[in-house]
């Protein structure tokens, strides 16, 4: 009886729990050569907002997404990958089992990965230029726009949205890599791993959502350097170049998972060349990186990281439109022939190992732990000539300096043909002076190598020092950080992310003797600091670099000049929530956090004697927060608007919060911490032919500060009896914004042809007049400022590459893996950082306080017109071919080749620059630009490069 009562009643209830029960799609996604499951797959139904992501495990779910009934195509897209499509039909209350997904390694798709390094290492070899960006080099995504900002606007130096690129965060297994000094990741640290980097990175578009980490403006790029997440196999390539080195070897190999639970991951490299594009520039750089995974049981992993990439390299600078008219864009000051020999004086080292210990932890289906500890050692460091050498003597009972050199550079202003035609007559022998120089730079413009070496023995004859040496400004960090990293899912619609993170910092600074120059020591004073130094014995401690140890003489491998140290701790915690529904994706994020800064002096510097400079200073702190929004509504599944917003306050860096760390505890008045207030919105539309973004953006910055270090001419105050003295220009209060509009847009046109446009119309301003006073040697513990105290930069132009950028191009993919791309790029609005100094009042008024009598407004107006570079193209080529071969015992290798011609019909252009603040007074600088030679000191150029190639070799098991 109650077996017939139940059979009833579930007839009965069967149609209301078919009802009940939501139809839904599964399957597993795997690499068609490996066969292994393959995580973060994009797995969506064509036309509507139905859309997710394989697990771990290769494995996708529409579970609790309500699938509308009909039939669809199932797409799946993973980058490096082709995408595959796959006709479905959904019924009611039905599961439909895809079983296993096959998607095939794009063999064509290799512009990514040889391109990318060629572009970073362009940029990362220019030196001490912070103003080029790189925080887009591993953006390239599926985004039209940013894979245009990556790989064509890069080369002209081009900022996404006008940000530095420290506002873009750089991980390593979610922890931070950008340095507290800058601020900018340290792109050397793991260069020469592309095949590492490119094959396990997770990317956040600007200040969207991020599972690791709150991120900032600029965008998050996560890399993975996970033994187990690393694509199974091997690759070796061999690449050649005329940009910044001249050939690349290539070794990596990662196990995958074996069935002992262990994965390994292996990679070499080598970088070298005798010069790249610019004169004078050598290449000498290694990469190693190991990756070590242990799987203990289902929900305990261990993996040890560990990379080290040591380089050395010449940089060039900034030249006049003089020096270049005389010699060319490939034009670098920096070296000279020792011997027979090429020798820069300008040498960049970098050796700072990593080292990564993770632990992963499956708490459970729905919440993952993951903790990381990291230890950073290392040195970083660029040479320099000194020609500061001095011969310690006797006069009247009493020690004094005699010695120093002139200036040995050889774009030294005195080397110059416009240094003899200053006057507003030049006479006939002016003119002949002005020949001779030409004639001499033209012929020579370089470091005269064995001058020096001749002067530094003559002074040991004697019994002097060395004049000129070789030393090296070091910064050796030594960083701790430790984070742990939580993600649940709380429900089908609700995902939690989470973290804590610490970081600790003791940064050593000083300056190192890396070459006496064929002499046998080096007497540690300071010989320009003053005048009066040299000859009244009161006043000689002043030229001291540590009264503690006068008259210091020292040999190679020793410190001098400057010894400080750096302590920064930092700490924060982050929190998001994800939400995810049928029409609308959105997210909210917050983060909380406290940064200190202390200096500790090893010196006792002789301006800035006792407390001033020698040991702790003043610890700084500072309270950090962020809070960002937004999300996607679907209008459809090929209609989305997305919108961003972002309050974010950051300590400043650094470099940036003391007014002069070599030589004291001094801390730029007035610091605070950084605002930033941003948002965008935006309207995305995508079919199976067409992907477009199109995206406006408004950002604002406060509160920023920048310390400069130069040698002027021009100061108005009684305090500087001659107007000269090198100084510490510190500006403060800076505002900015930056407002503008970005598009991409594809069109699949055949399934061989794609055309593409990218671009972006940006203003970026400086929106007040921020605060400015000097500090320096020559007026110790005090501060000059002119007029109201203010530098008058409001309105003028955001330095730091085009403000307008626009692509236009084509892509040939042929079925049989050759491939062919043209791109036309055009740059606009590009324009030179003014010189806050020169817009002070300074400019305007004599040392009495009173306008200069010749004071003429129109023509200050043209004297301080902030200059724009010239709009231009450049064109870039690519081509690629890739062929399948059948190996011993049926396994399959790929070998191909990728090449790329930049700037393919050799346009010059202009990159960047900076305003001269050496004469910075109204007559001083009026005289210089006008005087008949040209200016002496005018505007510094960067000049971007000619055309250039890039051609690489592989072969894939």
């Amino acid at each position: 009886m109650n077996k017939k009562l139940l059979y009833v009643l579930s007839l009965l209830l069967l149609p209301f729990l078919l009802l009940a029960q939501e139809a839904n799609i599964v399957g597993e996604v795997v690499d068609s050569e490996t066969e292994e499951p393959m995580p973060n797959v994009a797995v969506y139904l064509e036309g509507t907002a139905f859309a997710t992501k394989t697990n771990a495990y290769g494995q996708f779910s529409f579970e609790g997404q309500s699938l509308k009934l009909g039939d669809f195509v199932l797409i799946i897209e993973k980058e490096d990958y082709s995408s595959k499509k796959f006709p479905v039909q959904i019924t009611e209350g039905a599961t439909l089992e895809m079983g296993q997904l096959y998607l095939q390694y794009d063999l064509t798709d290799e512009k990514r990965r040889m391109g990318t390094i060629s572009l970073s290492d362009d940029e990362i070899g220019e030196g001490d230029d912070a103003s080029f960006n790189i925080s887009g080099l591993l953006q390239a995504s599926r985004d039209t726009y940013l894979r245009a900002a990556a790989f064509d606007f890069s080369a002209a130096f081009f900022r996404p949205r006008g940000y530095d690129n420290a506002r873009g965060k750089v991980l390593v297994n979610g922890l931070e890599m950008n340095k507290q000094f800058t601020g900018r990741p340290q792109w050397g640290n793991w260069g020469g791993m592309n095949d590492i980097i490119n094959s396990s990175r997770e990317f956040s578009m600007y200040s969207e959502a991020n599972e690791y980490t709150f991120g900032d403006i600029a965008g998050t790029t996560n890399l993975v350097m996970r033994a187990s997440q690393m694509r199974k196999g091997g690759r070796v390539s061999n690449a050649f170049s005329n940009r910044t080195y001249e050939g690349r070897v290539m070794a990596s190999y990662n196990t995958g998972m074996n069935s002992k639970g262990w994965a390994f991951s292996f990679l070499a490299s080598r970088r070298y060349g005798d010069e790249g594009f610019r004169e004078g520039t050598p290449y000498d750089a290694n990469s190693f990186f190991i990756a070590v995974e242990k799987r203990i049981n289902e929900k305990h992993s261990l993996n040890l990281t560990s990379f080290y990439a040591p380089n050395r390299r010449g940089i060039g600078t900034a030249i006049t439109q003089e020096m270049r008219d005389l010699k060319g864009i490939q034009y670098n000051p920096n070296w000279g022939y020792q011997n027979g020999k090429v020798r820069s004086t300008r040498i960049r080292r970098t050796e700072e190992p990593v080292f990564v210990l993770s632990h992963f932890w499956d708490l459970n289906d729905k919440i993952k732990i993951n903790t990381n500890a990291m230890y950073q050692t290392g040195r970083f460091g660029t040479t320099r000539v000194n020609n500061g050498g001095t011969r310690l003597a006797q006069l009247d009972g009493q020690d004094i300096y005699l010695g120093g050199a002139r200036n040995p550079s050889p774009i030294y202003y005195q080397n110059l043909p416009s240094y003899f035609l200053q006057d507003n007559n030049p006479s006939a022998a002016d003119y002949q002076a002005a020949w001779f120089a030409r004639e001499r730079f033209v012929e020579g413009g370089q470091f005269e190598w064995d001058k020096m070496y001749e002067t530094n023995f003559n002074n040991l004859a004697t019994g002097g020092n060395s004049t000129f040496v070789l030393q090296e400004d070091r910064v050796d960090d030594t960083q701790l950080q430790f984070n742990s990293i939580i993600e649940a899912e709380i429900n089908q619609n609700i995902r939690f992310n989470g973290s804590v993170n610490y970081r600790y910092l003791l940064s050593e600074n000083f300056a190192e003797l890396a070459d006496l120059l064929g002499g046998e020591r080096f007497l540690d004073v300071d010989f320009f600091a003053e005048e009066s130094a040299i000859v009244a014995g009161s006043l000689q401690e002043l030229a001291q670099s540590d009264v503690r140890n006068p008259n210091r003489q020292v040999t190679e491998g020793e410190r001098f000049q400057y010894n400080y140290e750096i302590e920064a701790r930092v700490a924060n915690a982050f929190s998001q929530f994800q939400f995810t529904y049928n029409k609308l994706d959105f997210y909210v994020g917050g983060n909380f956090g406290k940064t200190y800064y202390q200096r500790n002096g090893l010196y006792e510097n002789g301006f800035f004697r006792g407390d001033k400079s020698f040991g702790k200073g003043k610890e700084l702190d500072f309270t950090t927060y962020g809070v960002k929004l937004g999300g996607v509504y679907k209008i459809t599944g090929r209609h989305m608007v997305q919108l961003n917003a972002s309050r974010l306050q950051n300590a400043p860096t650094i470099q940036n919060s003391y007014s002069n760390a070599r030589q004291n505890h001094e801390i730029v008045d007035g610091l605070t911490e950084v605002k930033i207030n941003s948002a965008d919105i935006g309207y995305i539309f995508r079919t199976p032919k067409i992907k477009a973004r199109v995206s406006g953006y408004y950002t604002t910055f406060e509160d920023e500060t920048d310390v400069g270090f130069y040698f002027t001419q021009s100061i108005t105050d009684t305090r500087v009896s001659d107007g000269s003295s090198f100084i510490q220009e510190v500006t403060s209060g800076i505002d900015r914004r930056h407002t503008g509009l970005e598009f991409g847009f594809e069109y699949q046109v055949t399934p061989t042809i794609l055309l593409k446009t990218a671009g972006n119309f940006g203003q970026y301003i400086y929106t007040n007049d921020p605060d400015l006073y000097l500090t320096g040697r020559d007026f110790p513990g005090e501060q000059i400022s002119f007029g109201d105290g203010k530098t008058s930069v409001k309105n003028l132009r955001v330095p730091g590459g085009p403000q307008q950028a626009y692509q236009l191009g084509f892509e040939y993919r042929d079925p049989d893996y050759w491939n062919i791309g043209l791109t036309a790029n055009y740059f606009a609005d590009n324009y030179i950082s003014p010189s806050f100094f020169n817009r002070s009042d300074n400019f305007v008024v004599d040392n009495e306080g009173f306008p200069f009598p010749d004071y003429n407004e129109e023509e200050a107006r043209k004297l301080l017109q902030q200059e724009k570079f010239s709009n231009y193209f450049l064109f870039n080529l690519t081509g690629g071919k890739s062929w399948k071969i059948n190996g011993p015992n049926n396994k399959r290798y790929f070998v191909g080749f990728f090449a790329v011609i930049g700037n393919l019909f050799d346009q010059e252009f202009t990159s960047g620059g900076f305003e001269q603040s050496r004469r910075a007074a109204f007559g001083d600088r009026g005289e210089d630009l006008n005087s008949p030679g040209g200016p002496l000191f005018g505007n510094r150029y960067f000049y971007g490069f000619g055309r250039t190639y890039y051609l690489n070799f592989y072969l894939r098991f």
